[in-house]
């Protein structure tokens, strides 16, 4: 992760859910986008085959009611902290067999972002009067989304 990027994650992390994360949970935040990102595109690709199109549209991702309306309220939480940038960069996604279409890579930055509000969100919902999560927890919000995405 880009070091100029750490205070705007900082202050969405903060705006989200009202924690407060380190460097250390930034690599864990990383590696959480990445996992997740690529299992929803590994779908979206199976999606698009089982249609006969080799090229993976945004109507092929699994977005769930919940995870949409997470895209929904990250929209609103970025005109602050102008964060869709950076996912840009974040969103990379894995080498897949057919192609994504232009579309769904415009999209992916704000299909990272909603991800990464529910992952905020999640902390909280856990445990309310948490700041600073730590490993344990991060490793059982991490279980959650393994769970249901």
């Amino acid at each position: 992760m880009v070091l100029t990027a750490v205070p705007r994650f900082e202050r969405f992390f903060r705006a989200a859910a009202g924690l407060d994360v380190d460097k250390a949970d930034l690599r864990r935040y990383t590696d959480f986008v990445n996992g997740k990102l690529y299992d929803l595109l590994v779908i979206a690709e199976a999606h698009a085959k089982a249609n006969g199109r080799d090229v993976v549209e945004p109507w092929d991702l699994p977005v769930t009611k919940g995870l949409q309306e997470s895209i929904h309220r990250f929209r609103e939480l970025d005109h602050d902290i102008a964060l869709t940038p950076v996912l840009e960069r974040l969103a990379a996604f894995p080498p897949l067999d057919g192609s994504l279409g232009t579309e769904l890579v415009e999209r992916l930055p704000e299909v990272v972002g909603g991800l990464s509000l529910a992952l905020a969100r999640t902390f909280k919902i856990l445990d309310p009067g948490r700041k600073n999560p730590t490993t344990e927890e991060w490793d059982r919000v991490i279980s959650v989304f393994e769970l249901l995405l």
